[in-house]
């Protein structure tokens, strides 16, 4: 009893102070954007105070995600294992992480310490103020951890403890001869612990961070001081703080009515046509990905709207859901993603270019599934009569201030009104004043379960991106990253064969790590390359983002496949024939986006 007390007010005590971050970033940015556009006046210390703020939300995220077992990870293989081996799985997937945090919370100590002597620029505060969300970060997520472990039986926690205490003992006295294989070491420690982690349902950001730190510990003399310092680069890019606004700006354009809105409108425009259902869940996606930027919160701002009727209408579980998903591999490159958003960050690609060259290749990908559904969907649904005209003309007005918010949030960046990350306070400000003055629907009781969720989800995200950054530093100095940057530059073909290699490696990469972390490992290695040998930045990245939604999409592997599952509410067995002819679809696109750059870059002036 008081051990579930104390889980609670540490739960409450977590979340409450997440959800306050989450509006104290919005409300500091959109300061900022107010003092610089509308006063001339620009407030010098909001870039600064956003983003000592940004590190405390993310780790707080992540131990609330933590707490939750909401860290991405893949649970395909583990699902299908025997009852018994799938408990020990879960206790994996528990103490790994707590292994890992009992390994860097004297270095994130030390690593605070040394921040004291810093000052920041614009406040004056010394830098601890700012380092110190990771050791605090790192002990709440160790009782987050510590909390888990303690619902599960304790006899799989203990088989799984003494066989990670044998691994580790064993890796331990091989030290010398794995340090004499030179970089062949790398296969241990990168293909087959960080696999054998990720396939058994371990964190994916938990299998980075504890890969990178053993093949230090064993291999090297670096300190596991590094490992924290590039964790605190990877998570600190202010540019990256567009990540948890945007999802918060998905949840809200749900709540506050505007997805229905636009989901209506494009209803009675084509729901009276063979497959008009389908056409207008590809529309709606399509809109609705330029608002949010997640595609999760992309695919839950839909399907709850649109499916009942398409099952009304006849529409198949099957098809439905594999629809869905191959639309969520549609949408990768639509503006404000967030893998462009991650590419800019790691790259030095200009945003605003992401962003403008990002629609014409979702709509090429839009046209083929739409001819795909057309001869699939279409003739087994009834249709309705054609709306009137003037119930089509209803439904378009009250779309209007709806489909108003991505060509807002696109101008705003374009324009330079606004940066990436500010853009997305202009669009909460709009949305929540269309929910409560033209929509009337703000529900203020979803306000702060909202907050709590973005603040999960991003923390999910950014622990990622550090254990990714620090691994890829880890890869760069063994030299292997830069040889496999050569590999693919000397593939045969020159640009064509290397867009190839691109995208098999980034289908791969997109079905077991998801797109930020393979962009955040690869992307300063291969865009160099890709400039090399004549390919265009924004087209490069067009390429491998819709190859990694391919991966991210397609079954068995794809996790996206079973989140669009998860929320179409959709046994995954229903879809996982059905769902190829989508994906030959986007495979054809992908290819022509490839084959011709126009696609990407004919918009960038």
């Amino acid at each position: 009893m008081i051990a579930a007390r104390l889980e609670t007010l540490f739960t409450r005590a977590a979340e409450a102070l997440a959800a306050l971050l989450v509006a104290a970033e919005l409300a500091i940015l959109f300061a900022g954007v107010v003092a610089r556009f509308v006063f001339a006046r620009p407030l010098v210390w909001t870039g600064e105070l956003a983003s000592i703020l940004f590190l405390w939300l993310a780790m707080l995220g992540s131990v609330i995600a933590l707490q939750r077992g909401e860290h991405m990870r893949l649970t395909a293989i583990a699902a299908r294992l025997p009852p018994r081996w799938r408990g020990r799985a879960e206790a994996l997937a528990a103490l790994l992480p707590a292994v890992l945090l009992v390994l860097l919370l004297p270095s994130a100590r030390d690593y605070a310490d040394d921040e004291w002597f810093i000052e920041t620029p614009a406040l004056g505060w010394p830098n601890v103020v700012r380092a110190a969300a990771l050791p605090v970060g790192f002990c709440l997520m160790l009782a987050a951890a510590g909390l888990r472990l303690s619902r599960l039986p304790w006899r799989d926690v203990l088989a799984v403890a003494a066989g990670v205490a044998l691994l580790a003992g064993g890796v331990w006295l091989a030290a010398p001869w794995l340090a004499s294989l030179g970089n062949w070491n790398l296969v241990l420690f990168f293909a087959l612990l960080l696999g054998g982690g990720v396939l058994l349902g371990v964190p994916i950001g938990a299998c980075f961070a504890l890969a990178t730190a053993a093949y230090l510990l064993v291999t090297t003399s670096t300190p596991l001081s590094v490992v924290v310092s590039r964790m605190d680069e990877g998570m600190s890019g202010l540019i990256l703080l567009a990540v948890p606004l945007f999802v918060f700006l998905g949840a809200l354009v749900e709540m506050t009515g505007l997805a229905a809105a636009m989901v209506r409108f494009l209803a009675a425009l084509l729901g009276h046509v063979r497959g008009g259902l389908s056409f207008v869940l590809l529309g709606a996606m399509y809109l609705v990905s330029g608002i949010s930027g997640s595609k999760a919160a992309d695919m839950a701002a839909i399907a709850p709207v649109l499916l009942p009727e398409m099952r009304r209408r006849g529409g198949s579980d099957g098809e439905m859901v594999s629809l869905l998903a191959a639309a969520g591999a549609m949408s990768e490159t639509i503006p404000p993603s967030l893998v462009l958003i991650t590419i800019g960050s790691v790259t030095g690609v200009s945003i605003a270019a992401l962003f403008t060259g990002g629609l014409l290749p979702a709509l090429v990908l839009a046209l083929a599934l739409a001819a795909v559904a057309w001869r699939r969907v279409g003739a087994g649904q009834t249709r309705p009569s054609r709306a009137p005209a003037s119930e089509v003309l209803r439904a378009g007005l009250l779309a209007v201030p709806a489909l108003a918010l991505p060509v807002l949030i696109r101008a705003a960046v374009v324009r330079g009104v606004a940066t990436a990350t500010e853009v997305s306070s202009i669009g909460v400000l709009y949305a929540a004043l269309a929910g409560l003055l033209l929509y009337r629907r703000f529900d203020w009781r979803r306000l702060y379960p909202m907050l709590v969720e973005t603040a999960c989800l991003s923390g999910a995200i950014l622990f990622i991106i550090g254990a990714a950054t620090a691994m890829a530093w880890a890869l760069t100095q063994s030299g292997f990253s830069t040889a496999l940057a050569s590999a693919m530059a000397a593939v045969p073909g020159g640009k064509a064969g290397f867009l190839a290699v691109s995208i098999l490696a980034f289908a791969v990469l997109g079905s077991v790590l998801e797109g930020i972390p393979a962009i955040v490992l690869f992307g300063p290695l291969l865009f160099p390359v890709a400039r090399a040998a004549g390919v265009h930045e924004v087209h490069y990245a067009m390429v491998v983002v819709l190859a990694m939604g391919l991966g991210l999409f397609a079954p068995p592997f794809g996790v996206g496949y079973y989140a669009a599952c998860a929320i179409a509410k959709v046994s995954p067995d229903a879809g996982m024939r059905k769902i190829w002819p989508y994906l030959g679809a986007l495979a054809l696109g992908l290819l022509a986006v490839a084959a011709v750059p126009w696609l990407s870059t004919g918009f960038l002036g």
